[in-house]
């Protein structure tokens, strides 16, 4: 009753910030449908008298795919499905990026949320503190289920003991190495380990060249791989605590090393919003490396010119070990079922089809990378020239922390690095008062 009453007044709110946001044509990455389709809107499951056919279910779904993954979702995947469960219909419904949590928050209070979702994993865990979400964990088939599937991606469903959802389609961060720049120190193959890094952007730092380690920013998405390498951690396994783990020796040591390739002039400009930016670095053979998503191949195949051509000049390989060896961060986006829906066991039906290895195998075709470890090692997809080292990244790849307060967990964490690096701070100091103030928060 009170997750309800904590909903409705948070649908409240947001009703002027949804209908300044709109449904009919989405900005950003996506457009399309709104909630007008939105609801349960099956028609059940029993069928009629008199020799009545069983009219089918209808499951909402609504999804953020782009044009082309959409595409295949509704000319290969929908089809696919409902000739294999015919008692059980798709209605998929295209939502708008911009806006799309406040419309999630007011379709869950006002019994108007769909029956599945393809969620960002980020939000995973703030709905399942709102009683929105089904935990999956509790349905036939999970452990068998999860067993398939990729670790890392999975447990950014994970929250307060139950899992709320399936990862759909994953991605992570490689290390991405310019092959001229390389040539220019001597070497023909990358460097495996944060030392071997160092001592290559010390190299051409003396060289009068510009430093090498390609650490982007000052944000989680950007430091995590290297902090986790080096052996730094942001909480105990489970997620619960952060006393004893951020402020750990290993997490001071991970942040001091980082806080000395910085000092020393090993980090490119771009960490502090210098330039040139990652991608303008590597494409005019200036930075040795940077480490980025698949999307930085699949946009820049597309781009191939005389002076830079991503597949040529470019050489990949996984994010350098250190002492905790190589981890990089998980992105993606998980399928979520609603609480609200009146269709469960059929949705459930669709989620574990979804994540079965040839549902998989399609939607690979457009980019998505695979949750299902059998369909990501598939050998027609480890063929795209770039793929193999994100499917072996994955492999220790680790998720940012599932907790509805991730976003101001994230913000400390950011701002105690930052001041570090910017000298305001020892890093001992800093660590330590960043997570006193993320235990008050998980408290909260």
């Amino acid at each position: 009753m009170l997750k309800r009453m904590m909903l409705t007044v948070l649908a409240v709110m947001l009703v002027l910030a949804i209908a300044a946001c709109g449904s009919d044509g989405g900005n950003g990455n996506s457009s399309g449908g709104g909630p007008s389709s939105a609801g349960s809107g099956g028609s059940g499951s029993s069928g009629g008298s008199g020799g009545q056919a069983a009219k089918k279910v209808v499951l909402e779904y609504w999804h953020t795919y782009s044009d082309a993954e959409e595409k295949v979702l509704l000319e290969e995947i929908k089809p696919l499905f409902e000739t294999e469960h015919p008692n059980i219909e798709l209605n998929i419904t295209r939502m708008p990026y911009e806006g799309l949590k406040q419309q999630v928050i007011a379709g869950v209070a006002g019994g108007a949320a769909p029956d599945l979702m393809r969620m960002d994993i980020i939000w995973v865990p703030e709905f399942a503190k709102l009683g929105a979400l089904q935990k999956v964990n509790e349905l036939d088939g999970f452990e068998e289920l999860k067993a398939q599937l990729f670790e890392g991606p999975m447990s950014t469903n994970y929250y307060n003991g139950d899992y709320y959802g399936l990862p759909l389609n994953t991605n992570t961060k490689v290390a991405i190495y310019n092959k001229k720049v390389l040539e220019s120190v001597g070497l023909s193959n990358p460097p495996t380990t944060m030392q071997e890094l160092a001592d290559v952007s010390r190299q051409l730092v003396k060289d009068g060249k510009l430093p090498g380690i390609g650490i982007s920013g000052v944000h989680a998405w950007a430091l995590l791989p290297y902090f986790w390498s080096l052996g730094g951690k942001l909480t105990n396994d489970d997620f619960s605590q952060v006393e004893g783990y951020l402020n750990s020796p290993e997490s001071i040591q991970a942040v001091e090393t980082i806080a000395a390739w910085h000092e020393e002039g090993l980090i490119i400009p771009a960490v502090l919003g210098g330039e040139p930016s990652t991608w303008d670095g590597m494409k005019k053979h200036e930075y040795l490396m940077i480490d980025d998503g698949p999307w930085f191949y699949s946009i820049l195949m597309g781009e191939a010119s005389e002076e830079f051509d991503v597949l040529r000049d470019t050489v990949r390989g996984l994010i350098p070990a250190g002492p905790a060896g190589s981890h990089s961060v998980i992105g993606g986006e998980n399928l979520v079922i609603f609480t609200g829906s009146k269709h469960t066991e059929e949705a459930w039906t669709f989620a574990r089809w979804m994540l079965g290895e040839e549902p998989q195998k399609i939607m690979s075709k457009v980019g998505m990378i695979p949750t299902n470890i059998k369909a990501a090692n598939e050998p027609t997809f480890l063929e795209v020239p770039y793929m193999k080292e994100y499917v072996e990244q994955l492999e220790t790849a680790l998720p940012r922390t599932p907790n509805p307060q991730w976003g101001e967990m994230e913000g400390i964490f950011n701002l105690a690095v930052e001041k570090v690096l910017r000298g305001e701070s020892d890093v001992t100091t800093a660590l330590n008062q960043a997570t006193q103030q993320i235990e008050a928060i998980l408290k909260e």
